[in-house]
């Protein structure tokens, strides 16, 4: 299948590199110089350093070269940020999509919207579209270490697509039609792993981070209700799953920040270590 990543951050990148196992993937990134030197290079080094990428992934920089890799029945990814979702749609859609998966976790700044409602505003119902989420480190999944996806789809033909393109001996990918309760799971955890961080930072102890854990899955998950979700997907992959890594995984971004935090330093500064 052909398939074509829109966004070469690391999950992206790692992405790219599990579905170039057994399909023709194009990974796209606004970057031009960085992009380029991947593509010869066979690595993303300034975005997922130290992973191979395989020959049957081609990095660009060129948007047209990605979107005409689709043809006429390719699989469309888009791993940008929330932020980045409407644009980057918005772009994609002067092509003739077929379908349209996304990585994206969070609420919309401004508007408040899920990534799904997004989606909509710009294609309607004429694109069949899915978010494909769950607990994912970027660099255990290039390294091909074991790790299990939701795709949520109104569309069984997408979610059956985007199984049958990403299922590897590594790679594991479950279907939900609950589309609003793998968002919201996905957008609030990072709120907890902040808070845990800083609970472990300052060493308020691992009571503590359970309690807070715990708790916060109960609010997680009346948000979920209020907004139409289903309290069994808070149970799966893209709620408890997604929260457990996030909050106690040291690869957490969020976390750090959490951590960082306690440690009496500012946003603005822990946002300029991260990167």
């Amino acid at each position: 299948m052909n398939i074509t990543v829109i966004g070469a951050g690391a999950w992206g990148t790692a992405l790219a590199i599990s579905l170039a196992s057994k399909n023709k993937v194009v990974l796209w990134g606004r970057n031009q110089d960085a992009m380029e030197k991947a593509q010869a290079q066979r690595e993303n080094s300034h975005y997922l350093p130290g992973y191979g990428l395989p020959e049957a992934l081609t990095v660009t920089a060129d948007f047209d070269t990605a979107m005409r890799n689709l043809g006429d029945d390719g699989l469309l990814i888009l791993a940008t940020a929330v932020s980045g979702l409407r644009p980057c749609l918005q772009q994609c859609s002067t092509y003739p999509i077929k379908n349209v998966v996304w990585l994206c976790k969070g609420f919309e700044e401004g508007s408040g919207l899920l990534p799904h409602q997004v989606v909509k505003e710009i294609v309607g119902d004429r694109v069949p579209g899915g978010a494909l989420s769950g607990p994912s480190f970027a660099q255990e999944a290039a390294q091909g270490l074991p790790c299990a996806l939701t795709i949520a789809s109104s569309s069984k033909e997408l979610s059956d697509l985007v199984v049958s393109a990403a299922h590897s001996p590594s790679l594991r990918v479950y279907s939900s039609d609950d589309v609003v309760g793998v968002e919201v799971g996905g957008a609030v955890k990072n709120i907890l792993a902040i808070a845990t961080g800083v609970a472990d930072g300052l060493g308020l102890g691992l009571n503590a981070r359970a309690a807070l854990m715990t708790r916060g899955l109960a609010e997680i998950s009346r948000l979920c209700l209020a907004l139409g979700g289903k309290m069994e997907t808070l149970m799966g992959l893209t709620g408890v799953g997604d929260l457990i890594l996030t909050c106690t995984g040291n690869l957490s971004r969020n976390r750090r920040v959490g951590l960082a935090l306690a440690e009496g330093k500012s946003l603005d500064k822990i946002v300029e270590e991260l990167g």
